[in-house]
C-alpha cells in the first residue's frame, strides 16, 4: 500500500459494504485493510463468492443494514455481463432511491482507468464523483473521507428519495420535508392556478384517472388493465455521442416530448418516473408497453459530432411492434433548447395524426418562454441528488417555473397539500391522478396507501401498500404500514410477520414495539420502545408518541408530542388529526391545546 492509513480516534459507527468482481479481490482487500486499520467496519466476502441460500440472505441483510456502499469498478466489472456483484449493485441502487438526498450512501471507487461515462453501472453510480484508487492503493485522505461520512450521521434506515415520505414513520421526515414544503408552496401556486384555469381539461383527462381510482379500489392497477387505445410512453433517449456525455440532453429531450404530449386532450401519457425505469435496458418494446399500460412508445437517440448534433426518434405500436413513424434532426449544438422544442412539437404532431387525428387540439403555450427551461433544470438538479446545493437549486428553478400541473410530482405534492387543508376527497383524487400517469412508481402507491390509511379506508390502504411492495420488494415503510393495518384489524399474529420483514431500522423497532404489545408480550414491547428511543430519540418523537398512545400511556405520549412540536416536525401536521394510533389522545383536554400550539385550531 501507499502511505499508512491513520488510526482515527473514536471509530465511526456503521459498516461499509465493499462490492467487487472476483478478479478485483486483491484491490478490494487493500481498500478493506486500509479502512479497517482506521477502525472502520468493512463487510466484504473473501471466500471466492461461494453462494448458497444462507450466504445470499446474509449478503442481502448486510446490503439493507450497511451505512455506506462502495462498489469497486474496473475493466473487469465492465467486461463481465453476469456476476453476483451486479445483483449487489442493483440492490444498492434500489436502496439509494429511498435514501434522502443529503445523505451519502454510494461511494464508487475505480481501481483502473475505466471511464465514468459510458460504463455499464447503475444510474445512481453516475450521480456522484468516483474516487480513483489505482489497484486499490488507498491514501489517508480517502480513509478520512469515509470516516467523516460515517461520523456525520449517514443513516442506516433508508429514507425516501426525492419525495417526502419519511425515514422514521413513513410520513415526511422533518428535515427532508422542510425543503419539500417549499416545493409544496410552489405547487400550491402552480397547482391551484391550474385547478382554477384548467379544470375542464383535467376533468376530460380524468377519464383515465377515474378509471384508475375504481381499479385501485378493486385491487386492479392501471398497468395491469388493458392499455387504453390512446396511451403513450416516452423512454429516455439513448446517448450515442462518442464521449457519452449527452445523457442530460437525451433525458431533457424525452421529458420535453412527454410534456408536449401531456397537453393533448384524450391522450394518456405515462409519467416520467415509470418510463425512465427502463433507462439503459434493452427490453422488448412490446413488453415495456404492457408493463406501462401504453399502446405506443416513443424512443430515440442523441449523437454529437463536433459542433453538430443529431437527434432521431421513432413511434412504435406496442401491440404489433410496428414502427409507425420516424424522423431525424441535425442542428448546431448551441440550439439545444430550440431543437428540444422542435423535436417535441414534431413528434406531438405525428402522434396526433397517428393516434388522435380528429380530436387533437392546439397545445397551450407556456406564458413565460423560460418556464420550461427552469422546469428541466429543476428536474435535473433533483436527479443529481446530494441534497444541499442541489435541493436549493431545484427549489429556485421550480419557483420560477409555471410548467408542473400534469406532472406526477406536482400531483403528489398537491395531494398532500389538499390533505393538510382538510380536503380529503380532493387529496385522493389528486393522488389517483398521479398514480394514473405514473403506474410503476412504488412511492406513488406508498403515498396512496398513506392517504387511504389516514382517511380511514384500511382496505384501500392495504391494497396500495401491497402494490408498492410488488413493484419494489424492499421498499421501506410498506411492511410497517401493513402491520399497523393488521393490528388495527385485530390480527396481530399476521402483523408480526410484516413487522419482522420491515427493513428500515426505525420502522422495524416501531413495528415490533407495537405488535408485541398487541400480542401481550409487554417486556419485549418495552425493550423495543427503549431501543427506538435510544436509537432515534427526538428524531422519532411522533413514532414514540404513537406507541405510547396505543399502549394507553397518555402522559408519555403527550411528552413526545410536545417534543415533536418543539422540534417542528412537519410530518406531525399530517398525522395529528387523523392518525388512528393517536385516537385515544383526542378526548384528552391536552389535545386541543396541542392543536392551538400548532396553530391548527383557534
Amino acid at each position: 500500500m501507499g502511505e499508512e492509513s491513520p488510526k482515527l480516534a473514536g471509530a465511526p459507527s456503521g459498516a461499509v459494504f465493499l462490492s467487487y468482481a472476483s478478479q478485483d479481490a486483491e484491490a478490494a482487500r487493500r481498500i478493506s485493510n486500509a479502512l479497517r486499520a482506521a477502525g472502520i467496519e468493512v463487510w466484504f466476502d473473501q471466500s471466492e463468492l461461494r453462494g448458497g441460500d444462507v450466504w445470499d440472505q446474509r449478503i442481502r441483510q448486510q446490503l439493507r443494514d450497511c451505512a455506506l456502499f462502495i462498489p469497486v469498478i474496473s475493466a473487469n466489472t465492465a467486461s463481465r455481463h453476469e456476476g453476483y456483484f451486479r445483483l449487489e449493485w442493483d440492490l444498492a441502487d434500489q436502496r439509494s432511491h429511498m435514501i434522502a438526498r443529503d445523505r451519502a450512501f454510494i461511494v464508487p471507487v475505480c481501481v483502473d482507468g475505466t471511464p465514468d461515462s459510458g460504463t455499464d453501472v447503475p444510474e445512481s453510480f453516475l450521480r456522484v464523483q468516483w474516487t480513483r484508487l489505482a489497484a486499490g492503493e488507498t491514501p489517508p485522505g480517502f480513509v478520512q473521507r469515509i470516516s467523516t461520512l460515517l461520523s456525520s450521521g449517514t443513516p442506516v434506515a433508508a429514507a425516501r428519495a426525492r419525495l417526502p415520505a419519511g425515514a422514521a414513520s413513513g410520513a415526511p421526515s422533518s428535515w427532508r420535508f422542510q425543503s419539500a414544503l417549499l416545493l409544496i408552496a410552489t405547487v400550491a401556486v402552480i397547482g391551484l392556478g391550474y385547478l382554477a384555469v384548467d379544470k375542464l381539461v383535467l376533468s376530460k383527462r380524468a377519464t383515465g384517472t377515474g378509471q384508475a381510482s375504481a381499479q385501485v379500489a378493486q385491487g386492479v392497477t392501471p398497468a395491469q388493465s388493458a392499455a387504453p387505445e390512446k396511451s403513450i410512453a416516452v423512454l429516455p433517449f439513448v446517448d450515442m455521442s462518442e464521449k457519452h456525455d449527452q445523457e442530460y440532453f437525451g433525458d431533457g429531450m424525452a421529458e420535453g416530448v412527454l410534456d408536449t404530449l401531456a397537453r393533448i386532450p384524450q391522450l394518456k401519457v405515462i409519467g416520467r418516473t415509470s418510463s425512465f425505469q427502463f433507462k439503459g435496458r434493452s427490453e422488448d418494446l412490446r413488453a415495456i408497453g404492457e408493463k406501462l399500460g401504453a399502446a405506443y412508445v416513443v424512443e430515440g437517440s442523441v449523437r454529437t459530432a463536433g459542433a453538430r448534433m443529431r437527434v432521431t426518434a421513432q413511434l412504435i405500436d406496442t401491440h404489433s411492434g410496428t414502427r409507425l413513424w420516424a424522423d431525424g434532426y441535425d442542428r448546431d449544438s448551441g440550439d439545444v433548447l430550440i431543437l428540444q422544442d422542435q423535436l417535441a412539437t414534431s413528434i406531438a404532431r405525428a402522434l396526433q395524426l397517428a393516434v388522435v387525428s380528429d380530436e387533437a387540439r392546439p397545445s397551450r403555450r407556456l406564458p413565460d418562454p423560460e418556464a420550461y427551461t427552469f422546469y428541466l433544470r429543476g428536474r435535473a438538479a433533483l436527479d443529481r441528488g446530494g441534497g444541499g446545493p442541489e435541493e436549493r437549486e431545484a427549489i429556485s428553478d421550480f419557483e420560477q417555473s409555471a410548467a408542473q400541473p400534469r406532472d406526477p410530482l406536482a400531483l403528489y405534492l398537491s395531494a398532500w397539500l389538499a390533505f393538510d387543508l382538510g380536503r380529503h376527497d380532493e387529496a385522493r383524487r389528486l393522488q389517483d391522478a398521479s398514480l394514473a400517469i405514473d403506474p410503476l412508481n412504488p412511492e406513488s402507491y406508498n403515498n396512496s396507501g398513506w392517504i387511504y390509511y389516514l382517511t380511514g379506508d384500511l382496505d384501500g390502504a392495504e391494497r396500495a401498500f401491497r402494490k408498492s411492495l410488488e413493484i419494489s420488494p424492499s421498499y421501506d415503510n410498506d411492511h410497517l404500514m401493513l402491520g399497523q393495518i393488521l393490528v388495527l384489524q385485530g390480527n396481530p399474529g399476521a402483523a408480526l410477520a410484516e413487522m419482522e420483514a420491515e427493513s428500515g431500522r426505525v420502522d422495524h423497532e416501531m413495528g415490533l414495539a407495537l405488535v408485541y404489545h398487541a400480542l401481550g408480550r409487554r417486556a419485549e414491547s418495552d425493550a423495543a420502545v427503549a431501543r427506538l428511543a435510544g436509537t432515534a430519540g427526538d428524531g422519532a418523537a411522533v413514532n414514540l408518541a404513537e406507541l405510547h398512545a396505543y399502549r394507553g400511556e397518555r402522559d408519555q405520549a403527550f411528552e413526545w408530542l410536545e417534543k415533536s412540536v418543539a422540534a417542528r416536525e412537519l410530518n406531525l401536521v399530517h398525522k395529528i388529526k387523523d392518525e388512528p394510533m393517536l385516537a385515544s389522545l383526542r378526548s384528552d383536554p391536552r389535545y386541543p391545546q396541542l392543536l392551538r400550539e400548532m396553530k391548527l385550531s383557534p
